[in-house]
């Protein structure tokens, strides 16, 4: 079954025209907001601590959580240090990575992979995949937000472990499609929404709040289909009190589309 009609809302931002296409594939009716914008933290302390600390061989283990927080380091440590400096160091400890997005970089720079995570690629993954490893001085690359979760298991195990992070996310410099998300929102002008990745569910309420209608946006969400990309979007939707209908057999934005149109108008009769 397709979407036949519904209207789709994304909030999108890096591949929002691909999610555009795919929607209007399954047959819906799409409103693509892109709701973030990747910043890099140039002036950051945090990632030359990091470096002086690498480059004296005070690490054994990095796990990476993101291909491009990977290349953003590598890229804010060579306006410091000889290119390849990073990559030469990475080749010397155990690399973790998180998924096929870090493993494709670490196969560009010949890095040799220690583990790879599997899907759904959370922290649970994480800590399970390393669990039997040996190496207690351990850096966190992290990706726009911290994972507690995830810090706390290692620290639990005796490690000691540091944390780089190499970008953050603000809200996009355009708000206006997103702030025409959230009225419409508030206005019940929506039948779906897809998320395909956590940050944008507080940038959506941000917005919702600085408009006065987040009451009705929340509201919204109960009477219409809410899907996930994955369990870690999930779980920021649950933290913020909001349903969640669906995630795809895959945490990815084909996936999501193509699933979540199988079942969209089940899941919305069931919540008339």
């Amino acid at each position: 079954m397709l979407f036949d009609g519904l209207r789709v809302l994304s909030l999108e931002s890096r591949r929002s025209a691909e999610i555009e296409k795919l929607i209007r594939a399954r047959g819906g009716d799409p409103f693509v907001a892109p709701s973030m914008r990747e910043i890099p933290l140039q002036d950051n302390p945090e990632a030359f601590a990091f470096a002086a600390r690498l480059f004296a061989d005070e690490f054994d283990m990095v796990i990476l959580l993101t291909g491009v927080g990977a290349r953003l380091l590598n890229q804010i440590l060579e306006t410091r240090y000889e290119p390849g400096s990073f990559v030469d160091a990475l080749r010397k400890l155990a690399v973790v990575v998180r998924g096929s997005k870090p493993a494709a970089v670490m196969r560009e720079w010949s890095v040799p992979v220690a583990v790879t995570v599997p899907e759904p690629n959370t922290w649970r993954e994480i800590l399970a995949a390393t669990e039997a490893r040996p190496e207690r001085r351990i850096a966190v690359q992290e990706y726009g937000r911290s994972s507690p979760e995830l810090l706390e298991g290692l620290r639990a195990r005796g490690a000691q472990v540091t944390t780089v992070p190499v970008y953050q996310w603000d809200l996009p410099e355009d708000t206006g499609p997103l702030r025409e998300a959230v009225k419409r929102l508030a206005a019940g002008q929506f039948d779906v929404a897809l998320f395909t990745t956590s940050v944008q569910i507080p940038h959506l309420l941000r917005i919702a709040a600085e408009e006065g209608v987040e009451e009705q946006v929340r509201a919204a969400f109960h009477r219409m289909v809410v899907a996930s990309v994955g369990p870690s979007t999930s779980e920021t939707l649950r933290e913020h009190d909001l349903p969640v209908d669906f995630e795809p057999s895959h945490p990815k934005m084909g996936f999501l589309v193509n699933e979540a149109s199988q079942h969209a108008h089940e899941i919305l009769q069931s919540k008339q």
